[in-house]
């Protein structure tokens, strides 16, 4: 067992991967982290699905099998196989832990980001074809997509909320699961079988804006490598205190579960940054951090748990947005910028993986 990595857990953090593929299912790998790496999830989005695809030979009895498929049921039967497959491997801990770990997220097609029906159809699909309680459906925290998220909590379905960036789009994502929570209510959902995480992303901020800094030069760059762990240590406080609303009080006696912050992009970037800095400086209870194999290994190895790291820190992380805006960098801008581009590669990844799925569906 690692140690540092159940220390993490220990402070709250709930430890998932940020990966999944056939082989890693199939070869033992992921009930390894399991076992000995205090993982209790997972996370998939179409990038992951692209690279894991592109290794064709786990998957290539299953293409066999889907030759008269169109290319998008075909991606889709391949992806859901896998998600499928990982839910099992976690059944113990989702049974643990009541529901809160043991997930396994998929992401709705890219394409449907701006599409806000057409999420919502496909999020229940997706659902329905894995079947296993452990799902979380992925929906992009878009304009489009908020209300998508508010139907799919209300028919039951639980909801990992993702590509958030800013402060402003994290509140109404907690408006809009809340709103989701009470239609399921009105529609005689149990609330307490609903879980949901708040993906908000850490590292690609820092890249977009000490890109920006950079070019301002002088005394600004002083403050580069410093926004993105003040953007989610303030993300923070903002789930904080939307538990102290009376409208949330009025949602947990009915049995509701909060809605976790989950921090993503937590692969650092720049090399002259420590490599467990987007888990170390982001300890608190009730999170969670996704992180990709190299950031797990390297946090088992190295990483430093602190106890909580966050809520001390609100103060300074004002201070340094502040400071940020002084310089000349529009933080509002920024987040705009990252949503758009994230909307964009994964839109890029799922053509990719189209292109993938064409090709063996061809070759089978």
């Amino acid at each position: 067992m690692s140690e540092n990595l159940k220390k993490l857990s220990d402070a709250g953090v709930s430890v998932w991967l940020d990966d999944l593929s056939r082989e890693r299912i199939t070869g033992g790998g992921l009930v390894d982290l399991i076992k000995a790496s205090s993982v209790v999830g997972v996370t998939t989005n179409p990038t992951i699905f692209a690279a894991a695809l592109a290794d064709g030979e786990s998957y290539a009895e299953q293409v066999k099998t889907l030759v008269d498929k169109s290319v998008d049921e075909a991606i889709t039967a391949l992806t859901t196989e896998d998600v499928r497959n990982a839910c099992d491997l976690f059944s113990d801990t989702f049974a643990a832990t009541g529901g809160k770990d043991g997930r396994v997220s998929i992401e709705v097609s890219p394409a449907l980001a701006r599409d806000t029906e057409g999420t919502i159809a496909q999020a229940k699909e997706l659902a329905a074809l894995v079947g296993k309680p452990e799902v979380l459906i992925k929906i992009p925290a878009t304009k489009e997509g908020l209300p998508a998220i508010t139907e799919v909590i209300g028919s039951g379905i639980s909801v990992n909320v993702t590509l958030i960036f800013s402060l402003d789009r994290y509140q109404e994502v907690i408006d809009a699961y809340e709103a989701g929570l009470e239609k399921a209510l009105a529609n005689g959902e149990d609330l307490s079988k609903i879980q949901s995480v708040a993906s908000f992303f850490v590292s690609r901020v820092d890249s977009e804006v000490d890109k920006r800094l950079d070019a301002i030069g002088a005394d600004a760059t002083k403050l580069k490598g410093k926004t993105a762990v003040a953007n989610a240590r303030l993300a923070y406080e903002v789930y904080e205190k939307s538990l102290q609303t009376d409208r949330w009080r009025t949602l947990a006696d009915a049995g509701a579960n909060p809605q976790r912050p989950l921090w993503a992009s937590t692969g650092v970037k720049n090399p002259d940054y420590s490599d467990t800095m987007y888990v170390a400086e982001l300890i608190a209870p009730n999170t969670v951090n996704t992180m990709p194999e190299k950031t797990l290994l390297a946090f088992a190895d190295h990483g430093e748990v602190a106890g909580d790291t966050i809520t001390a820190n609100y103060d300074d992380a004002r201070a340094v947005l502040a400071a940020i805006a002084e310089a000349g960098v529009d933080l509002a801008d920024v987040t705009q910028v990252l949503e758009d581009e994230g909307v964009q590669k994964f839109d890029d990844s799922w053509q990719e993986l189209t292109e993938t799925v064409k090709t063996a569906l061809g070759a089978a």
